[in-house]
């Protein structure tokens, strides 16, 4: 089975080196110098006090192998946005493009159902762009579990998690998703496949809506985010508008499931964010899946999500501060029909990432 992972970074990292372990023909597409030692050594994984290596074919550039089955796209929201044609060359006429990233996918309405079926969302993907080059008849959702690190060019260490959940946007169980967890399952990962993808979505977006821009704006590590009184409350007040917003769309997740997710998030002792993490690392920060799309889907519900907001504006100057952020297009509309002027800065988001 021909499998490419575009962006072997952390998590495409961990999914190329357990797939092309367990004998599956897999491709990776990295930058830089995770590219040249990737060619040069191999990609190594360090899992469980153990470490692994295999050697990948790896390039920067996705014609470099022609037409695979499966393309996972394991960037972050506004890579993939940026990336978007530079995928085409992997796409055969049944190639799938698995969605292995975190937030609200750009294929959301796809096959959704409702009054809002067929939309896209500017705050994932500016104009589209995704959903006319790459198509939506192509994507198969995947919420991402696992923590991972680039911990040196060329090395992947696994900390926790093995669980990537799959899922059709229409909500069949395809042949083709079928296939993919039995790939999955034999090289070791936990793959289930749900017919409602977008609630698994949901409740993992419940924790990154408020967890990752509350790291970055106070750089408090997750146990002290979910413990501190204060933190967790505020944690709450956002995953309350959060679930408001998934209720209107018809996901309803159980209330009880904050708790739940507050106490899971608690046992990562000292762990950091990915939003801080890129901060430290003057890498670009993926803000806008995570929150600025839970604003937009509010404003498209009619939900309203005041302390969302008010957290997300924070984040976007601190990232905006910090040369790592480039508004999209529907917070700069925002702005402008509330009079505000077009902040220094905005839609110019540096290219700062050291690995894909």
């Amino acid at each position: 089975m021909k499998i490419c992972v575009f962006g072997a970074g952390a998590i495409g990292g961990y999914l190329a080196a357990e797939l092309a372990l367990a004998g599956e023909d897999v491709c990776v597409i990295a930058r830089g110098a995770h590219l040249e030692a990737i060619r040069s050594s191999g990609l190594t994984l360090r899992i469980g006090g153990v470490e692994k290596n295999v050697l990948i074919p790896a390039s920067d550039r996705a014609d470099a192998f022609g037409h695979q089955e499966y393309v996972f796209c394991a960037l972050k929201a506004h890579q993939a946005h940026e990336h978007a044609q530079d995928i085409v060359p992997l796409l055969g006429p049944h190639t799938a493009v698995v969605t292995a990233m975190n937030g609200i996918p750009w294929w959301y309405f796809y096959k959704n159902g409702g009054a809002l079926d067929g939309r896209h969302l500017e705050s994932v993907d500016p104009g589209g762009r995704q959903w006319s080059i790459i198509g939506p008849e192509r994507a198969i959702g995947c919420v991402v579990d696992p923590a991972c690190e680039v911990v040196a060019p060329g090395i992947i260490e696994h900390h926790e998690f093995n669980r990537f959940t799959l899922g059709e946007p229409d909500r069949s169980i395809s042949p083709r998703v079928r296939s993919l967890a039995a790939i999955m399952s034999r090289a070791g990962f936990d793959a289930p496949v749900r017919d409602e993808i977008r609630w698994n979505l949901w409740l993992k977006l419940w924790g990154n809506v408020c967890f990752n821009p509350i790291s970055a704006l106070t750089h408090a590590t997750l146990d002290r985010i979910t413990t501190e009184p204060s933190l967790r409350a505020l944690c709450k007040v956002m995953m309350g508008e959060a679930k408001k917003v998934s209720d209107a769309l018809g996901i309803l997740i159980d209330e009880g499931m904050m708790d739940r997710r507050l106490a899971a998030a608690g046992k990562a002792v000292g762990h950091k964010m990915s939003m801080l993490q890129d901060l430290e690392r003057g890498r670009s920060m993926e803000i806008d899946a995570l929150v600025t799309a839970v604003q937009e889907l509010g404003r498209m519900t009619g939900v309203a999500t005041p302390t969302i907001d008010l957290v997300l504006t924070l984040v976007q100057e601190r990232a905006l501060q910090a040369s790592l952020y480039g508004y999209p297009a529907t917070s700069l509309q925002y702005l402008e029909s509330q009079g505000v002027s077009r902040p220094m800065g905005a839609g110019s988001r540096e290219k700062h990432d050291a690995q894909q």
